[in-house]
């Protein structure tokens, strides 16, 4: 009688060790599992605002800024350019912008908060290549004289004013992209990120 108690204690005791080290396994494989439903570090980055200063701009440069894994257009506009976006006004398809993508406080003429800085998603709504920045007015080969400068699409041959508007003619269907942006500053600009009505 005296084995059946011993061996008692001893199930009792092994049974509740086996359960915790059982469970500890189930922690140690969970955790690592929920984790995984986590967007990566890199998906996070992805998707995240990005900041750019303004400052690093001269008139008439054109940079390009990675957002969503999209290239965003980033422009400090000359004056004679900013002149040239009405005189262009009867040759596009949509010029007060009503059928564009682009927040509502960046509905006007320039298609900007500051009507100096130009910011753009650089995908073409036609079938989504990068149109080229070609601020020299008077090209050739995209009209002569016509040409007051903006940006052409290479492949189908879209072209797009210096506000992102599109001109009749062409394979693009509506204006470029405009995306959320805020100012947090005179000089740098957040990309991603509604301004503040």
């Amino acid at each position: 009688m005296s084995n059946d108690g011993v061996n008692q204690s001893r199930r009792r005791v092994l049974t509740a060790m086996t359960s915790v080290v059982g469970a500890a396994g189930v922690v140690g494989v969970a955790v690592p599992f929920v984790g995984s439903w986590n967007p990566s570090a890199k998906a996070k980055a992805a998707g995240a605002p990005v900041e750019f200063n303004l400052s690093k701009l001269v008139p008439g440069q054109m940079v390009t800024v990675e957002w969503r894994g999209k290239p965003v257009y980033v422009v400090r506009r000359t004056q004679e350019s900013l002149q040239s976006l009405d005189a262009v006004a009867d040759r596009l398809r949509d010029p007060e912008s009503a059928k564009s993508v682009q927040p509502a406080y960046t509905q006007n003429v320039y298609r900007s908060i500051k009507e100096e800085f130009l910011v753009l998603v650089g995908i073409c709504t036609h079938l989504g290549c990068a149109p080229t920045y070609r601020p020299d007015v008077g090209a050739e080969d995209l009209g002569g004289s016509e040409w007051l400068g903006g940006f052409f699409c290479r492949c189908h041959g879209s072209k797009f004013d210096l506000a992102g508007r599109v001109f009749q003619g062409v394979p693009a269907p509506i204006n470029l992209e405009i995306p959320p942006y805020k100012f947090l500053n005179d000089d740098v600009i957040l990309i991603g990120v509604d301004q503040e009505a």
